[in-house]
């Protein structure tokens, strides 16, 4: 990922603008998962508004663990306090069926149980982490945000992903360069039941991807069918004898009965792509 050393001196000063929108607050509980942009936006609040910011991340199996002890390790490290959530949100009506509303069915619960959580704290404000390209998609999660009054001060100061990852490495922050995540919900085509076991199945499948080199990438669950997207610059690798077996083999050991690769390569959002053929 080839990511300037320094930010230049509009974006310094963009940050601070970020700091300052964050002081208004007067305190914040932000919406912390661990990923690029949750945790830039937790460690500028702390810089901002040091003991008046708490961290609430949600405990979920939609989530894999390693995302859930990242966020943790990353809370202990900063002197952030935490509270842990836990939600399930297969138990939400109507959520399994998976809708084309599911991510509003689920950010509606997710900051209700926040909200309440910053009250009992003593916080005035929820934040949460989205950017400007996230405007740019299918994202019904926003609409709850909006609903419920959650504050999402990198979208209201202006940060793109890319300016969020120059600054995360100006600022020495372990994510920088980490790979961008999505709930695992959002490897499941509209209208196909979300289950317990499915997420299980594109978790495991994701992570030994991972366990690989393999650096962004999504498994998609079609049914038995697993369809992988890599960037394209890993497909050569991806497709060396070797490799693409060992990738076959562990996939059927998981549970699909075919593996497949995405010959357009990773972006977000595909699941969204068939909304416009309807």
């Amino acid at each position: 990922m080839n990511i300037s050393d320094r930010p230049n001196d509009l974006l310094l000063e963009k940050y601070e603008e970020l700091k300052e929108y964050l002081r208004s607050l007067e305190s914040v509980a932000v919406a912390y998962s661990g990923g690029v942009d949750s945790t830039f936006l937790l460690y500028a609040a702390k810089e901002a508004l040091g003991d008046k910011v708490i961290a609430v991340t949600i405990s979920s199996g939609l989530f894999p663990v390693r995302e859930l002890d990242a966020a943790n390790a990353f809370c202990v490290e900063q002197g952030i306090r935490q509270e842990i959530v836990k939600s399930e949100e297969l138990k939400i009506e109507g959520f399994s069926h998976n809708p084309e509303n599911r991510c509003y069915l689920c950010k509606r619960e997710l900051f209700e149980k926040i909200k309440r959580i910053a009250s009992e704290n003593g916080m005035k404000e929820v934040a949460e982490g989205s950017n400007l390209d996230d405007n740019g998609d299918y994202r019904p999660g926003l609409v709850a945000v909006a609903e419920l009054g959650v504050k999402s001060p990198l979208r209201e100061v202006g940060f793109s992903k890319e300016q969020i990852r120059i600054l995360s490495k100006y600022l020495e922050l372990p994510t920088w360069n980490k790979q961008s995540f999505a709930c695992l919900a959002s490897r499941f085509p509209y209208g196909e039941e979300i289950t317990e076991k499915k997420l299980d199945m594109v978790d495991k499948a994701e992570q030994y991807l991972l366990d690989l080199g393999f650096h962004q990438l999504r498994v998609r669950i079609h049914g038995n069918i697993a369809r992988i997207e890599l960037v394209p610059e890993e497909f050569d690798t991806f497709m060396n004898e070797n490799i693409r077996m060992k990738v076959f083999d562990r996939f059927k050991e998981i549970g699909f009965a075919y593996v497949t690769l995405d010959i357009k390569g990773y972006r977000t959002g595909s699941m969204n792509e068939t909304l416009t053929e309807r």
